[in-house]
């Protein structure tokens, strides 16, 4: 089951894909007899993964009516978390090494996950621009990753018991501008700039994909293809992931994980190739989709 968040005839809504087209949430739960929240941050919160199998029965018996999915604006899945989005950084080895002069640890190859956060208000979603701040930083770079959404509160969290926390996967592209980064010597600024947290096209339930988690992953500019990998090559791995951060922090229903990206982004080339106004990045990732944006 893939949830969207989308915009149709002037108003947000989300729902379930269905092939070409979405059917809207609220009509759903509807039939069900059950309110509707807001979002489908809300709607994560609320029911979490609980109304599944209903779900399905209503799609499968009930004939409500569809929207076109070419009728709609998508946008990112949750465009407002509630709290900054968790990151890990240098997750994969050869990426690792690419970026050894980053700030992260006295080894290129970290001992211990490295954690930071992004704002992100809004996200972005498929087909939105990110833009450049010109008069602030030059050096723009990409970074496809798998985003897992939490499902329901969570602390102290056994690794064991990990996949049932997760409530679906996304892909995100946590957008960097390097030259910030190096210049304040930390993660959060440079890619916390307004557009620079691209996400979507939709949650994946957890149930359509395969635990372990292991799904080819990759990102190309203007067709070429930059980053190609494989989320099994994760130096932490999901369950270490949940299990770590979880201890003495408290996860909560809708929270947002970037897990890492693999090798190949803009700042690992010899001489870099960091991103111009013009440029296409579609971030793929198996079983999910693909995330298009184009860069201003």
């Amino acid at each position: 089951m893939k949830f969207i968040s989308y915009i149709y005839d002037g108003k947000e809504g989300y729902g379930i894909v269905d092939e070409n087209s979405i059917v809207p949430m609220n009509a759903l739960l509807k039939v069900l007899g059950k309110n509707t929240p807001e979002s489908l941050l809300d709607f994560i919160c609320t029911y979490s993964d609980s109304l599944l199998g209903d779900l399905k029965a209503v799609l499968s018996k009930e004939n409500i009516e569809k929207i076109p999915y070419d009728r709609v604006k998508i946008t990112a899945p949750i465009p407002h978390p509630r709290r900054n989005i968790f990151c890990l950084g240098k997750n994969y080895r050869e990426h690792a090494l690419e970026i050894k002069s980053l700030p992260g640890g006295k080894t290129a190859i970290p001992d211990y996950p490295i954690y930071f956060t992004k704002v992100a208000d809004p996200c972005i979603g498929h087909m939105d621009k990110v833009i450049i701040p010109k008069e602030y930083s030059e050096n723009i770079d990409y970074e496809v990753e798998l985003a897992l959404v939490i499902g329901k509160d969570g602390r102290d969290i056994p690794m064991e018991k990990a996949e049932e926390y997760i409530f679906g996967y996304t892909i995100a592209n946590d957008i960097t501008a390097r030259d910030i980064q190096k210049k304040h010597v930390q993660w959060f600024k440079g890619k916390s700039l307004d557009t620079f947290t691209p996400l979507g096209p939709y949650i994946v339930h957890k149930s359509l994909i395969d635990f372990p988690v292991e799904l080819d992953i990759s990102c190309s500019v203007n067709g070429e293809i930059r980053q190609k990998s494989n989320t099994k090559h994760m130096i932490f791995d999901i369950p270490y992931i949940i299990s770590d951060l979880s201890k003495g922090l408290t996860l909560r229903a809708g929270d947002i994980i970037l897990t890492g990206t693999p090798a190949g982004v803009g700042m690992g080339f010899d001489p870099p190739r960091f991103l111009k106004a013009g440029d296409v990045v579609e971030c793929y990732i198996e079983k999910i989709g693909t995330l298009v944006n184009i860069v201003e």
